[in-house]
């Protein structure tokens, strides 16, 4: 059996899988994100610690003898400053930071072969810019802190007392070269960031260390178990749910909206509206468009208009396809692919006394549909094709949506429902990295998981769809004039 730990955002679940694929146990444990000031995101790692050995305990009850190794996965972009021994100087700094804005202006002034190197959008919440943020505000810390880890490499050092990291990781810290396949040294030294404290780099299904005797005393583990480097949780959920090859594409709808998929070269974005990251595997890269505003969106419209779930499916699809002319723009908090603004809002437009609440309803989750179709066409523009399109994420269980989806997108989508993907991929590593698979081909398979494929049907979307593509730029025109009158 194969014990794998994800370390997300806001929970960290653990989950034990037989060589077979069959999901033993898994179990989950919450834990804060603090915002002391606006804008921050910060969580206390020795509440990581506390959940994650209260999930282990449950997963591996009665079966602590039968686990050969462990694999590990966790939340990107954040920062863990810790002293030689690896115990936090101060609260972890998460991806949804938004305190370095300002320290984005040294990245911008890169000479032009450093952010070819980066081949990502320059973003706050990213570990470089954020260590930018510490040199200047916090110059103690940043002076004497020996390591900076990612969440999940923190965790392996609290396992193995060995700091290490590993790619899929380190493409997402705006400090890693993407065709070099290294730590971007001449990038830090151009932004006169520290490299002495950054982990070496060692392959994610590599043994890092084993289980110490402190470390198994806390989880319920026998010492001596051999812990592998583990992947970002995007890499470790794609490699779970077998996302693997090069055509494949997987939308992700929860809070958020992510489409990912495999690619075999290095290939960037040249408007680097999209992002380019590591998979788990050895030369394997994977494209992944960001829409920050999906069940967000959706959540705030239910609340506002009074419907529980049942009823806004039941009622948003009594109204014709197009709303009737009205049209929803989800930018609650900003927008990354394709806009990369963080600073345009939502809004309804064409607005009439002919709409109801479920007229408001209908065209917010078309709105969050065409967001997520833009993200589609921003991943094809980088030379992508689509041979399948999955479907995953809790907030892809309703058919009528689902349709919603494929009629937007246009294409047929496949369901997928994996439990838990980003720790069964960590699982997965763990039995890729102690030998138990003798490679990718030798995992078990997935497709008895797929569900039916969604099919397009002949619903009407091509006004509404130009409707919402050409509101954007007229709503940046607008924002910008009201600056300029401002001034």
């Amino acid at each position: 059996m194969f014990l794998g730990i994800d370390l997300g955002t806001g929970s960290v679940k653990a989950l034990l899988l037989a060589i077979d694929g069959t999901v033993i146990a898994e179990a989950s444990h919450s834990y804060p994100v603090r915002s002391p000031k606006p804008g921050w995101a910060e969580t206390d790692p020795t509440e990581w610690w506390d959940a994650v050995g209260n999930v282990v305990r449950t997963v591996v009850k009665d079966n602590e003898a039968s686990i050969q190794a462990i694999g590990l996965s966790g939340q990107m972009h954040g920062v863990v400053l810790t002293d030689r021994a690896g115990e936090p100087l101060r609260p972890a700094i998460l991806w949804a930071d938004t305190r370095s804005s300002q320290e984005l202006d040294r990245y911008r002034m890169l000479a032009p072969h450093l952010h070819k190197q980066l081949a990502n959008p320059i973003t706050t919440g990213m570990a470089g810019a954020t260590l930018l943020w510490l040199q200047t505000h916090e110059p103690n810390l940043y002076t004497n802190a020996r390591w900076v880890l990612q969440p999940k490499d923190w965790l392996r050092f609290r396992l193995t007392g060995e700091a290490a990291s590993e790619p899929s990781d380190a493409s997402g810290t705006l400090l890693y070269d993407l065709g070099g396949d290294t730590w971007a040294i001449d990038v830090l030294d151009a932004l006169h960031l520290r490299t002495d404290w950054l982990p070496n780099l060692t392959p994610s299904t590599s043994m890092v260390g084993t289980l110490t005797t402190t470390a198994a005393a806390a989880l319920g583990l026998p010492s001596g178990l051999p812990v592998i480097a583990g992947a970002a949780d995007t890499a470790s959920a794609m490699l779970g749910s077998g996302l693997l090859e090069p055509g494949l594409m997987q939308l992700t709808v929860g809070s958020g909206a992510q489409i990912v998929t495999p690619r075999s070269t290095a290939i960037a974005d040249p408007q680097v509206r999209t992002h380019l990251y590591r998979t788990a595997l050895p030369n394997q890269w994977y494209t992944l468009a960001a829409m920050q505003n999906a069940g967000l969106a959706l959540e705030w419209v239910r609340n506002l208009l009074g419907f529980n779930w049942q009823q806004v499916y039941a009622e948003a699809f009594t109204v014709a396809s197009g709303c009737e002319g009205l049209t929803f723009l989800p930018y609650f908090t900003g927008e990354r692919t394709p806009h990369l603004d963080p600073n345009v809002r939502g809004a309804w437009v064409g607005l009439g006394l002919n709409h109801t609440r479920s007229h408001l309803m209908r065209s917010a989750l078309e709105g969050v549909a065409f967001a997520i179709k833009q993200g589609l066409e921003t991943i094809t523009a980088t030379g992508m094709t689509v041979a399948e399109l999955r479907l995953a994420g809790g907030g892809t269980l309703e058919p009528v949506w689902r349709q919603l989806l494929a009629d937007v997108l246009q294409l047929p989508l496949r369901s997928v429902t994996v439990s838990a993907a980003s720790a069964r991929g960590a699982a997965l590593l763990a039995g890729l990295g102690s030998g138990a698979y003798a490679n990718v081909q030798a995992l078990p398979s997935l497709l008895s998981n797929a569900h039916p494929v969604v099919p397009t049907s002949n619903a009407d979307l091509t006004d509404a769809w130009e409707r919402y593509r050409s509101l954007y730029p007229r709503l940046q025109t607008w924002r910008d004039g009201q600056r300029v009158e401002s001034k």
